[in-house]
C-alpha cells in the first residue's frame, strides 16, 4: 500500500458556544480535513487554527502540494508513521499551515486499516475504554450556562469534571466551585485549569484556598508557565495534597526536561499518534500517569486505551460531530474507541456538500452553528 492521493476539505463555522480560558476566548472553528488515498483505502486526517480562520482552500492546497506533497507521493503508511527525522539549519522548522498532525494521524489511520486493525488494538491496546472527564471550556460562560453544561455533563454520566480558574479574584473561583458542586454532587473528582495564569507562589496560595473552602481537587492543570520547569516543581511540592498536570503545551524534548525536573505527576499529552505514544513511553519509564487532552473529534481515545497509564481523556463539548458519519461513542462515563479498522472515523459526505467553506467568510456572513454538539444550553 502506497500513497497515491489526497484531498482536502475547509470547513468555517461558528461554535455552539463560546469556549476559552483565563488568557482566550474563541468563538469560531477553523478547520481542515485532509484524506490521504492509498490501496483503495481513505485516511482521514484533521488540522486546526485556534484563532484565525485558515486561508482559502486553493492556497491550503498550494501549500500542501509544495511542503507536503513530495514526502507523501508514492510512500507506505506505515513506514511513515515509525520515521524518525532530525531537521537542521533552516529545515528545523514546521509546515507553513499546520499539516502535520492531520498528516500522522491519517497515515496511522491507513496503517491501521491495512492491518485489518481498530488503531487502539494496532497501538497494543486491549480495552477500547477509558474514563472521560467532562470539561467545559467554560470561563467565559454566565453562571446559568455553567451550571446547565455540567449539570447535563452529569445526567450524560460523566463522573469527573474539569472547570476554568484563573480569575485575577479567587472568590469568582470559589464562586464557580461551589456551583460546580451544586449541578454535580459529589459524583466524581474535580480537576481545575488556570492555564498558567499564576506564578508558583501564587498557586499554592490559591490551591491552598481551594482546600481550606473544602473542595477536594484531584489534579491543578497549567497552574504555572509551561517551561517553568522549577515552578512547577515547587507547585507540587508545596500542595502535595494536589496533583500537578502538565505538559500539554510541551514537544517531546520539552515533556523530558518537565519529567526529570519531577514538576509533574500527570503528563497531559495530545497531538500526533506517534508523538503520544514516546511520550507515553517517557511517562511509564518514570512511572508517572498520563491523562489525554483535547483531541479533534476524541481521535485520542485509541493511544489513551493503548497506554497503561492513561486513565483519562478530556471531552469538551466542541461541535465537531456534524463532520464525520459516527463520531466516538461516549457511554457510562467512559470514551469508546471504535472497533472498526483505522481510527474510525469517516468524513461525512454531508458535512462536506453543506459545511464545506472554501473560500474566508467574515463573522456576519456565517450561519448559525451546526446542531452538532450533546449540551444544549438555554437561550
Amino acid at each position: 500500500m502506497r500513497i497515491e492521493g489526497y484531498r482536502l476539505t475547509r470547513f468555517q463555522y461558528r461554535r455552539d458556544r463560546v469556549i476559552g480560558d483565563s488568557q482566550v476566548h474563541i468563538a469560531f472553528a477553523h478547520n481542515f480535513t485532509l484524506e490521504l488515498h492509498a490501496g483503495g483505502k481513505t485516511g482521514l486526517g484533521f488540522g486546526l487554527s485556534l484563532f484565525h480562520p485558515l486561508p482559502n482552500l486553493a492556497e491550503i492546497e498550494r501549500v500542501f502540494r509544495e511542503e507536503a506533497w513530495p514526502g507523501l507521493e508514492g510512500q507506505p503508511p506505515a513506514g511513515l508513521i515509525h520515521k524518525i527525522s532530525r531537521p537542521r539549519g533552516g529545515n528545523a522548522r514546521r509546515m507553513a499551515l499546520p499539516f502535520e498532525e492531520a498528516i500522522n494521524q491519517a497515515c496511522w489511520d491507513l496503517a491501521a486499516q491495512q492491518a485489518g486493525l481498530p488503531l487502539y488494538r494496532l497501538l497494543g491496546g486491549t480495552d477500547p475504554k477509558v474514563r472521560s472527564y467532562a470539561s467545559g471550556l467554560d470561563y467565559h460562560l454566565s453562571d446559568k450556562h455553567y451550571v446547565e453544561l455540567f449539570t447535563q455533563a452529569a445526567a450524560q454520566g460523566h463522573r469527573g469534571f474539569k472547570i476554568k480558574v484563573g480569575h485575577p479574584d479567587v472568590e469568582w473561583d470559589l464562586h464557580r466551585l461551589r456551583l460546580l458542586k451544586d449541578a454535580v454532587g459529589d459524583v466524581g473528582p474535580v480537576m481545575i485549569d488556570s492555564n498558567e495564569a499564576w506564578s508558583p507562589r501564587e498557586a499554592i496560595r490559591r490551591l491552598d484556598t481551594y482546600r481550606r473552602a473544602g473542595f477536594d481537587i484531584l489534579w491543578a492543570e497549567d497552574p504555572v508557565i509551561r517551561d517553568d520547569y522549577d515552578g512547577l516543581r515547587e507547585v507540587r511540592e508545596g500542595a502535595p495534597w494536589v496533583h500537578v498536570n502538565s505538559g500539554e503545551y510541551l514537544d517531546l524534548r520539552g515533556k523530558r526536561r518537565l519529567i526529570e525536573a519531577r514538576g509533574v505527576d500527570i503528563l497531559n499529552v495530545h497531538g500526533t499518534p506517534s508523538d503520544v505514544m514516546r511520550a507515553g513511553w517517557l511517562a511509564a519509564e518514570h512511572g508517572i500517569q498520563v491523562s489525554l487532552g483535547n483531541t479533534m473529534l476524541e481521535l485520542g481515545i485509541h493511544m489513551a486505551a493503548a497506554l497503561p497509564e492513561a486513565h483519562w481523556i478530556e471531552y469538551s463539548f466542541q461541535n465537531y460531530n456534524h463532520l464525520v458519519e459516527e463520531p466516538v461513542l461516549m457511554k457510562d462515563g467512559y470514551a469508546v474507541a471504535p472497533e472498526r479498522p483505522g481510527h474510525g472515523l469517516v468524513l461525512s459526505e454531508e458535512a462536506r456538500r453543506v459545511h464545506a467553506c472554501p473560500e474566508i467568510q467574515g463573522a456576519d456572513d456565517l450561519p448559525p452553528p451546526p446542531a452538532s454538539s450533546p449540551i444544549r444550553l438555554s437561550p
